[in-house]
């Protein structure tokens, strides 16, 4: 291995090179958080800050990103690639560029309903949990538009579960 190489970076460069994966640009981060529910609301500079607050990572084909059952802190928002969800073992699912993995449990850090796995390498933008309390303490104002987009989303299912 070359002294300034690190296993991470010639991981990432693999992932790249054996995907034809290119890094994805700051604009394309921003939109694919654009995409995302709870953050539809952000107005630019707002997701912005929520793009600054993830890390961009990369995962091989294969890669789990969730286990179903365990406990989860944070979200991933898939920038590029395709992921299979399982429930029980059973695919329910796809996950394409610009999906959401793990936001409940980044919320509230409860068990994840689902295994999430890659179906092709993928960069992904992780938001961890104690980044995103972070950014919401700085920024109220992206709060309250979580806060409504979440009781909008809760009275919509409510509306469905009652007929």
């Amino acid at each position: 291995m070359l002294p300034h190489h690190l296993p991470e970076q010639i991981t990432q460069e693999r992932t790249y090179r054996d995907a034809a994966l290119k890094p994805s640009t700051a604009a394309t981060i921003a939109y694919r958080f654009s995409t995302v529910p709870l953050f539809a609301d952000c107005s630019k500079r707002e997701l912005k800050m929520v793009c600054r607050a993830s890390v961009v990572e990369h995962r091989a084909k294969g890669a789990s990103l969730v286990t179903q059952g365990e406990a989860g802190s944070e979200a991933f928002v898939i920038l590029q690639g395709t992921c299979r969800v399982l429930r029980n073992g059973r695919t329910v699912g796809r996950i394409v560029d610009g999906g959401v993995v793990g936001e409940l449990s980044m919320l509230n850090r409860g068990p994840r309903n689902a295994t999430v796995v890659a179906d092709t390498s993928l960069e992904v933008a992780v938001l961890e949990r104690r980044d995103f309390l972070a950014l919401l303490e700085g920024a109220p104002s992206i709060a309250r538009k979580l806060l409504e987009r979440l009781a909008a989303r809760v009275q919509e299912l409510d509306a469905r579960s009652t007929g």
